[in-house]
Parts: C-alpha cells; sequence; structure tokens
C-alpha cells in the first residue's frame, strides 16, 4: 500500500511537471509572428504614484493614477480633509483609477485578534471615497493585515480571508468599486504568496466586485510562472508591474516578461496595468518604461 501512495504520489508530480512545461512550451510558440494572429491591443498603463506626478507621467503616455488610500482617501480623516486633497488633486491631468495600501497594519484580517467589523466600517469610508474621485479599483495586499501570527493555523487564516472577502465585496459592490487581491511575496509577508493561492480564495468568495490582481514583481520573486495566469485569467481585474532586480522600473535592467504578457493576452485579459515600482528618475524613466512594455506585449 505504501509503495502504491508512493507511486501515485509520483505519478502526480511527474503530470504537474509535464502540464507546467507544455504551457511554457505553448507561451513560447504564441510568442512567435507566424503562430497565428494576436490581440494587438495595448491595456491603459498606469502608474503607482502621487497625483502630484501627473504633468510627468502625462507627457510619458500615462493613462492614470494609482493613488495611496491612506495618505489620498485618509480614511481615518474627517470628510472636509479629504475634500481639501480631493479637491488639489483636480489639479492633475491624469484621472486616479485606482488605490493602493488598503488597510493599516492595525486592523488585522486573520489571525486571533482579526476584527472584520471594524474593517468593514473602514472599507465603507475607503470604497465611498474611492468612487467621489472616481476610482474603480481598491488594491488588497496589506502585508501587516493578512500576515499570520506565529503557530496560527493557514487553514483557519485562509476561512477567515475568504469569510472578509465575502463582507467586503457586497460593499464594493454598493460603490461600484473592485476589490482586487494581490498576492505579495514571501520576503513582504507570510500568507497568499501565489497568484494561485490568491486565486483560490478569489473563486471561494465568488462575488463580482471581489477579484484578481497579478502583480508579476512578486510572481517573479516566488518563482512563479506565467501559466498561473491562464489558470486564473479568468478573474483578473488588474495588473502589477516592475522588475524582479531592485523592483525597478520597466526598461531598466532590460528584463523579459513578455511570456507574462501574452499569459495575459491568452487569457483574454482587458483590464489596465500598473507601474508598482522604485523610480530613479520618473521624469527620465517614464516614457522608457511605456515603451519598453509595447515592445515586449
Amino acid at each position: 500500500m505504501k509503495n502504491q501512495k508512493q507511486m501515485y504520489s509520483n505519478s502526480r508530480s511527474f503530470i504537474d511537471l509535464f502540464r507546467k512545461t507544455a504551457l511554457i512550451f505553448f507561451l513560447i510558440w504564441y510568442s512567435q509572428p507566424e503562430s497565428f494572429a494576436q490581440s494587438t491591443t495595448f491595456p491603459k498603463i498606469g502608474a503607482c504614484a502621487g497625483y502630484k506626478d501627473g504633468e510627468i507621467l502625462a507627457n510619458a503616455g500615462f493613462s492614470f493614477i494609482e493613488e495611496n488610500v491612506q495618505s489620498f482617501l485618509v480614511p481615518t480623516k474627517s470628510e472636509e480633509e479629504f475634500d481639501q486633497i480631493l479637491e488639489a488633486s483636480k489639479s492633475s491631468p491624469l484621472p486616479i483609477q485606482a488605490f493602493i495600501i488598503f488597510l493599516p497594519g492595525s486592523l488585522k484580517s486573520v489571525g486571533p485578534n482579526a476584527v472584520h467589523e471594524e474593517i468593514v466600517d473602514f472599507a465603507e469610508v475607503v470604497f465611498r471615497r474611492a468612487q467621489k474621485a472616481g476610482g474603480k479599483l481598491v488594491v488588497f495586499g496589506s502585508s501587516g493585515s493578512r500576515s499570520v501570527p506565529d503557530g496560527f493555523s493557514k487553514e483557519e487564516a485562509t476561512a477567515q480571508m475568504i469569510a472578509l472577502g465575502k463582507l467586503l465585496g457586497p460593499i464594493a459592490a454598493k460603490y461600484d468599486i473592485t476589490v482586487v487581491l494581490e498576492s505579495l511575496n514571501t520576503k513582504e509577508c507570510n500568507f497568499i504568496n501565489s497568484l494561485s493561492e490568491a486565486g483560490e480564495i478569489v473563486k471561494a468568495v465568488n462575488h463580482p466586485n471581489y477579484r484578481l490582481l497579478a502583480d508579476i514583481y512578486h510572481m517573479k520573486m516566488e518563482g512563479e510562472g506565467p501559466e498561473s495566469i491562464l489558470n486564473y485569467g479568468h478573474l483578473l481585474k488588474h495588473v502589477h508591474v516592475a522588475e524582479k532586480e531592485g523592483r525597478a522600473v520597466p526598461g531598466t535592467h532590460g528584463e523579459d516578461l513578455s511570456l507574462y504578457y501574452q499569459a495575459l493576452q491568452l487569457s483574454g485579459y482587458e483590464g489596465s496595468v500598473s507601474l508598482e515600482s522604485r523610480w530613479e528618475n520618473m521624469e527620465n524613466q517614464a516614457a522608457k518604461a511605456i515603451e519598453t512594455i509595447k515592445k515586449q506585449w
């Protein structure tokens, strides 16, 4: 019986490896111009930045800004303070389409000190103000909120995340906002470290306003290939991109991300792409970043 179980395990491992290898070869074949006519639709490109950077980014060809929940929507501050920020942002030539840094570390999503009721109240303010600012997406990375405490079951943490997602989806829908769950690499968080893990949670939540984000930088940091995009592409609503080395702006070190982009196209992705990158000099790098993505797309 033990030998049979071992044979079964080996067989499953071989099948999984074969499947992944076949997907990679298919992507390589797909990337060749003669394979078949692929979509030439180029996505809207934005950047995780402040609205004050709007003029530089607009001149380089960017389409939108991805702002910060904590510093722009200021959910713990008064409506008057938020309105002042919102009014000032109207000087930017680019719209604000999305928001990062959703939950502070003090609001725990998982673990024995999880505070889902407080998160729901917080999210109500965030989503309402995001809509008021013209935004459509709120990114759920929030490593401090969702890190699993030592000794706490990952299975229980997963159940908590699913339960929280089921609470957040309907609130987001009320304000025409979509929450997008982002996987984070293990250097930043100890939970939901792959697109496939995040995808399974999104599937379990099963709400149209709670979807998936593919962060290619985090995927590369974890050695996760483009096959995960093919498996979960139907759930994707947003994409983040940066080079693996130093989380650099595309075009800095010449990293080729084309297989990930081609997987997005093959999965029928029609959403936007944001640079969540470390800028050395935005004015000098912005146009090259757009050019690099276009060449590799």
